[in-house]
């Protein structure tokens, strides 16, 4: 955190500036003012960042430093947080909501058909006018919205307002009722969005109604829609509505329930749904056996053996053979019964042989349970139905026929297992040895030991052991020392010179060597000799007797029979976990167990290496009911590993099983796996997950909340970031600071700096002091943004409050305080930076001058460079390239020539930027050979800017009219083997496309296609458009179609000027069809423009085009012109097509067009045409209604065609309309009038002193005072 700018030294700094200031010279207008601003500067403010600095003379009452500090805080621990989150959403509603769509719950039908107008823009216009909706009409908008959703995706928004109107037709009337059609697709499109609720809505109303629906793929879609948001309970429901209709759910919808309620341990619904799925499928898919298989999984492992049973039998009934997991599961459960008579009938029933897992987990468990005789009779039922036993089948037997004291049986399996050409393993080997050790034989070890190598078997830790704890038991001590000496020459342990082979024995053993010594027996009468050595000598072992007979007699029972678990921690222990996972894997072969310790200690191990995550896994999947037994310590650490690994699925199924278990959730935990959701992108699980952990108090470490407030802006998730800011603040007072920063930081270069805006002023509301860090964060955020205006403002405030800006803000904003022409506060801040921090005087200096060359103040410049000299700032090539820069922007070459002949003596280098300035003035000056020797110049300094010199002189010379040297350029290209690429390419198409030399454009892009590099769009209009100016439609149609091949989208002018150019030649079909193949290969890009086409296709009575091109339109995104409007409405006149043009009319109003005067009188014309006067009339009162004039001759129409249908009355009625508009009528009208005066009836009540024609006329509206004004 870097220090507080206080008062006193605010105070000096400004005493300093205004001391600085008056050396100034007087001539220098903009400098004078730096006192007054200065003044303003340094007044104390109430601060804000969103509001201006107050005015010097206003009154101090809360301005005063010391009633400001009053009122404040440094310690964030005394402010109450709470809420502090929901009042920023508040205040920044409209910058967090930009996506939200509009809300029509309360529209009109007229807005939700305009909102559907972009998807189905046909339909939706046809029902714009109508005032009610039939059934019929809403299954049109459906089908025609199904149809096009399908192909451009479908948007929960738009299904909304679809929805708004499926419910806006039912509530018209009550009689209305929707056709089952219409529910079916509104079903479906509510489900596919999400909108769940209102679809199982929907489905109770129509079933209410009783009307019948094939909703079997609206149910299938709804159970799956649920499952996938995790309401396994709404699923069940609908599944159970579905089945009660005698509806066959799809084998995927059942699959999916299938999964989620094998997760869920919902045994006897998973029970059910299988039966189900079985009953009506017979071929499954290697998926739907999956969920076969958790079934029966599931099941066994809960002791319902009979229902997985059952399962199965079902499945063969099916046609479905069991897999070898399937029995595998039920033998392992009945097993764990003990209950073997009903296994041996499960496997006679089912007719199928019993894999090695099943029979050796069976064999295990007999001996175990029942011995081996029990075990060998069991064996041979076994292979009755098929068994093949393996090696471990065998080894199994003489392991346990070693323990039981039966050594001949052990060797008889043995015999048994070499006839039928299986390999004995090491276990085996060990057991038989053990065997003979415990009978006594010890002799005979060695020949086991000799056969053992023979057949290729090496002995083990565990063989060696055997030996010493046998040769032990036999008091046989110069053997044991042997085989000390063999297992250190073989690397199991390690004996020096000075070691005495027997004590290390006893240690192997586990037993102490002080507390264990073979000693002499020096009395003449051998009174504690136990036994005698090779020389005679008597002997004895001094130690407790019984305890080392037990300890050695153990080693020899416990190595009858692999401890598997032993052997497994043991590798734990020393981090081999690859060895570890093969000892499961043999352990499961061999029917043993891993218990819940190793297997935690496991879980833990492969947890801590994220290469074996993946094995994890498997491991879960193979043992799910150890799985489901792991405690919170090692669940926690397997979330976070998923996490870590981007396992975040599997990692969320995990923490589900924790809440299920009501475990302890670790803040650490919840953080990786939030991280691992919002990394990616799945929001759905992650705005579940984010509710969970704030339910249970999560609270993220500061980097961690870094890191994720990161990915949190990234996803665009700024509520839920506020929140967790919220949540820090109210739980680490002591981080207040720290953690507001980092917050600040992240949403600014995360470009959400208004949001920190707004959070920085709703802190200082709560009375927090900050220094300067906070402030400038949201500075250099507005500054990336290119908002330099509001940057501005927050630094006048800082300045007001005394927080003088840290140097990388100041050089961040003294270039673009130039820019905006604000020179005094530019620099006024590059003072500030060099009182505050004098080391950094060269940037601040370079920063100033950087804003003087941008803004081509030279005058300014020069002194400043005189004023870094006088203080010992030596430029650099940095500060001269902007000095060169500078010039060239006031195109003063004499002096640019001057920089560039100290930049070559000073061997500094002239930057690219700079060689673009200067190349661009001496062409506009005619210095063309000074330009090509800037070039050669620029080429002896490196190899690898080459091209990009070549490319800027390439541009240069186009863009000040200097084309015709280009090809010169390209030959030294050329000449130096240089390759164009995709920059060059494309400055040439354009170049001379400017220059008008066609063929040269059309040479460059062909060239360019040709290489395989794709132009830019810029390249493609250039040519076409120029090919199409000349005449050449024919190579601009080649062109199009090498585009068309090559997938790449045609924009409006490229269409625009191919279809215009065979439109004025006359190839209407062929503009029509190129029209057509852009939108089969979706070769349309967003906001398309076609108006110019819609205008030439109704002039060439292309009508049904243009209404086309129109939809393409509003599907792209883009609302035509009223130009567009006209032209079509004009056209459907002319066809005397008047509801077409009055569909078109009402859109037109509705998106706020207006129509022109033509299409008014058209539209007034056509109706009178077809016999329609009172709509015609209803058009004009519509005009005057908007605020337009409807013409005399529009007037005359519709009272000629009331004339001409007899209606006399309406006629006058318009006429005296038309008269008080200001118009006369025609002759014609007079007249028409006067000649039906046979016609009128004299019935109504007048003044009989009038004569006949003055009545008609005053009726007809004729009557008018004398003087009156004419208009016509």
């Amino acid at each position: 955190m870097q220090p507080r700018i206080t008062t006193i030294t605010i105070t000096a700094l400004r005493n300093h500036m205004l001391q600085f200031l008056s050396t100034f010279h007087s001539h220098r207008p903009h400098i004078k003012q730096v006192r007054s601003l200065f003044s303003l500067f340094f007044t104390n403010h109430h601060f804000s960042t969103t509001t201006t600095a107050t005015s010097p003379t206003d009154p101090p009452s809360q301005s005063s430093p010391t009633t400001q500090n009053n009122n404040t805080h440094l310690d964030f621990s005394s402010i109450n947080f709470t809420g502090f989150a929901q009042s920023v959403i508040l205040k920044c509603s409209h910058l967090l909501d930009k996506n939200k769509g509009n809300d029509f719950s309360h529209a009109s039908l007229k807005d939700v058909l305009l909102d559907l107008s972009d998807i189905v823009p046909d339909t939706a216009r046809r029902f714009l006018r109508v005032s009610v909706l039939k059934p019929e009409n809403v299954l049109e908008i459906l089908l025609g919205f199904q149809y096009e959703s399908g192909k451009v995706g479908t948007k929960a928004r738009k299904v909304e307002s679809l929805w708004e109107i499926f419910k806006w037709a039912n509530e018209q009337d009550n009689g209305f009722k929707h056709l089952p059609r219409s529910c079916e697709v509104m079903a479906l499109l509510l489900v596919h969005v999400g909108m769940l609720r209102e679809a199982e809505f929907l489905l109770c109303k129509i079933e209410s109604q009783g009307i019948s629906l094939d909703s079997h793929e609206i149910f299938g879609n709804l159970i799956e829609a649920y499952v996938g948001e995790g309401e396994l309970e709404r699923a069940i429901i609908v599944y159970d509505r579905m089945r009660g209709q005698g509806l066959v759910p799809s084998m995927m919808c059942c699959c999916v329930l299938l999964n989620l309620l094998v997760r869920k341990k919902k045994i006897q619904l998973a029970y059910r749904v299988c039966w189900d799925m079985l009953e009506n499928n017979v071929n499954l898919s290697d998926e739907e056996k999956a969920g076969f298989e958790n079934v029966i999984r599931l099941l066994c492992r809960d002791g319902k053996i009979q229902e997985g049973r059952n399962l199965v039998k079902r499945a063969v009934v099916s046609g479905l053979e069991p897999s070898s997991l399937v029995l595998n599961e039920i033998a392992c459960g009945y097993c764990e019964k003990k209950d073997f008579d009903d296994l041996l009938s499960f496997f006679a029933e089912m007719k199928c042989a019993p894999t090695v897992i099943a029979g050796n987990k069976v064999i295990h468990c007999v001996c175990s349970n029942s011995g081996t005789e029990s075990a060998d009779l069991f064996l041979r039922e076994l292979e009755d139905l098929g068994f093949n036993p393996d090696e471990i089948t065998f080894g199994i037997l003489i392991g346990w026929s070693c323990r039981e004291g039966k050594l001949k049986n052990a060797f008889v399996y043995m015999s048994e297992m070499l006839t039928k050409s299986l390999k004995p393993n090491i276990w085996s080997y060990n057991a038989l040895v053990s065997g003979v050790f415990k009978e006594g034989m010890w002799k005979h070890a060695q020949d086991i030991l000799d056969e053992m190598v023979d057949q290729g078997t090496p002995p083990n830790a565990s063989t060696f052991r055997i030996l010493l704890a046998g040769f032990c038991e036999g008091r046989q001590f110069d053997e044991v020392k042997k085989i000390v000496c063999k297992m250190a020459s073989h690397g199991f342990t390690q004996l020096s010179s000075l070691e005495d082979p027997l004590s290390k024995a006893f240690m192997v053993l586990g037993f102490n060597p002080s507390t264990v010594r073979l000693k002499r027996d020096n009395d003449a009468g051998f009174s504690k000799t136990e036994f005698l050595d090779n020389l005679g000598n008597g002997l004895y072992l001094d130690t407790d007797l019984d305890e080392y007979d037990k300890t050695v007699a153990r080693v020899l029972e416990d190595s009858m029979i692999p401890d598997f678990n032993s052997l497994v921690m043991e590798q734990c222990s020393l981090g081999n976990f690859r060895a570890a996972l093969e000892l499961v894997n043999e352990m499961i072969r061999w029917g043993q167990e891993i218990s819940l310790p190793v297997f935690s200690v496991l879980v833990k191990g492969l947890c801590s290496s994220r290469s074996h995550i993946k094995t994890v896994t498997k491991l879960l999947e193979k043992m799910p009911e150890l799985a489901n037994q792991l405690d919170q310590e090692t669940l926690n650490l397997l979330v976070q590993a998923y996490s870590k690994k981007g396992l975040a699925n599997s990692g969320r199924i995990i923490l589900d099983r924790m809440h299920q278990r009501h475990l302890i959730v670790k803040n650490e935990a919840y953080t990786a796996l939030i991280m691992s959701l919002c990394k990616k992108g799945n929001l759905k699980d992650l705005h579940s997950c984010w509710k969970i952990a704030q339910r249970n108090k999560w609270l993220p470490g500061l980097e961690d909340c870094k890191a994720l407030v990161g990915c949190l802006c990234q996803r665009e998730m700024l509520v839920e970031a506020l929140q967790l800011l919220e949540r820090m603040l109210v739980y680490n007072h002591h981080l207040g600071f720290d953690i507001f920063s980092a917050f600040l930081e992240t949403l600014c270069v995360r470009g959400f700096t208004a949001v920190a805006h707004l959070l920085l002023d709703e802190i200082l509301k709560y009375g927090c002091i900050l220094d300067r860090t906070a402030f400038s964060h949201v500075v250099r955020g507005f500054c990336k943004e290119k908002k330099f205006s509001v940057a501005f403002m927050i630094l006048d405030n800082m300045l007001g409050e005394n927080l003088a800006p840290s140097w990388d803000i100041s050089v961040l904003l003294i270039p673009e305080l130039c820019r905006a022409g604000r020179y005094e506060k530019a620099i006024a801040l590059k003072e500030i930076g060099l009182r505050e921090q004098s080391s950094y005087s060269f940037p601040l200096h370079c920063a100033l001058m950087k804003g003087f060359c941008m803004t081509g103040n030279i005058q300014e410049v020069s002194t400043l460079f005189q004023d870094m000299f006088l203080k010992g700032l030596l430029p650099d090539a940095e500060i001269y390239n902007m000095l060169v820069q500078g010039h060239c922007h006031v195109k003063n070459m004499r002096k640019v020539e001057e920089l560039l002949g100290i930049i070559i003596r000073k061997n500094l280098g002239l930057s690219i930027s700079s060689y673009r300035n200067m190349v661009h003035l001496m062409f506009l000056e005619g210095r063309v050979l000074h330009a090509l020797s800037l070039k050669e110049l620029m080429l002896g300094h490196s190899k690898s800017n080459d091209l990009i010199i070549y490319n800027i002189l390439i541009f240069s010379l186009f863009a000040t009219g200097n084309g015709s040297l280009v090809n010169k350029i390209l030959d030294e290209l050329q000449e130096k083997e240089l390759q164009a690429n995709k920059v060059t390419y494309n400055f040439l198409v354009y170049g001379f496309s400017q220059c008008k030399d066609v063929s040269s454009t059309v040479h460059w892009l062909s060239m360019m296609i040709s290489n395989e590099i794709r132009p830019s769009k810029r390249s493609l209009r250039a040519v076409i458009s120029s090919l199409c100016n000349v005449g050449e439609l024919g190579k601009a149609l080649q062109f199009s179609q090498e585009m068309e091949s090559k997938g790449w989208v045609h924009g409006s002018s490229i269409q625009n000027a191919i279809v215009g150019g065979l439109l004025s030649h006359g190839k209407l079909q062929e503009a029509e069809d190129l029209l057509d193949r852009m939108v089969e290969k979706c070769l349309i890009p967003d906001n398309i423009n076609y108006d110019n086409l819609i205008k030439c296709l109704c002039r060439y009575g292309r009508l049904n085009k243009a209404v086309d091109l129109m939809n393409t339109m509003l599907k792209k995104g883009n609302v035509p012109n009223s130009t567009s409007y006209d032209s079509v409405i004009q056209g459907f006149c002319t066809q005397n097509t008047l509801d077409e043009a009055m569909d078109f009319y009402t859109e037109m109003l509705c998106r706020n067009l207006k129509q022109s005067i033509n299409t008014s009188g058209m539209l007034i014309h056509a109706f009178c045409q077809n016999g329609r006067p009172a709509e015609a009339e209803d058009f004009l009162i519509s005009m005057l209604q908007v605020g337009e004039s409807p013409t005399r001759e529009m007037y005359s129409t519709v009272i000629n065609q009331y004339r001409l249908e007899d209606n006399l009355k309406k006629a006058s009625e318009l006429m005296q309309v038309m008269q008080r508009r200001g118009y006369e009528p025609d002759f014609e009208t007079h007249w028409s009038l006067i000649s039906n005066l046979s016609n009128f009836s004299d019935k109504d009540n007048c003044d009989s002193n009038q004569g006949f024609l003055s009545r008609l006329l005053a009726v007809s509206g004729f009557a008018r005072k004398r003087g009156s004004n004419t208009k016509g």
